[in-house]
């Protein structure tokens, strides 16, 4: 995500006129035959891409989500222990116990 956000400032700096991308060209090459300035606007959309790549490859965003469900069952289960009045049997996953009431 945080390449996309580059990219897309690149852009709006360089269509409002804004800082030193004002003056970047949309052309692959320029007059002289050398490199223009589209690379530069395609260069942060194509690490994301990059990225998105490597991490489903991976299982990177699998895992996390996976994690983060964990996380909320066991927060759901923990609510609703305390709200039965049994948290002072069962330890938290912050590994602490609820004091009887």
């Amino acid at each position: 995500m945080f390449f996309v956000v580059v990219g897309v400032i690149l852009v709006v700096c360089n269509l409002m006129g804004w800082g030193p991308m004002a003056n970047w060209n949309w052309a692959i090459l320029d007059d002289h035959g050398n490199w223009g300035d589209l690379w530069k606007f395609v260069l942060p959309f194509a690490l994301a891409v990059a990225w998105w790549v490597w991490s489903d490859a991976t299982g990177w965003t699998k895992r996390k989500a996976m994690i983060r469900d964990d996380q909320r069952k066991q927060d759901r289960r923990d609510r609703n222990i305390d709200a039965m009045g049994l948290g002072h049997l069962h330890k938290h996953r912050n590994g602490k116990t609820r004091p009887k009431q």
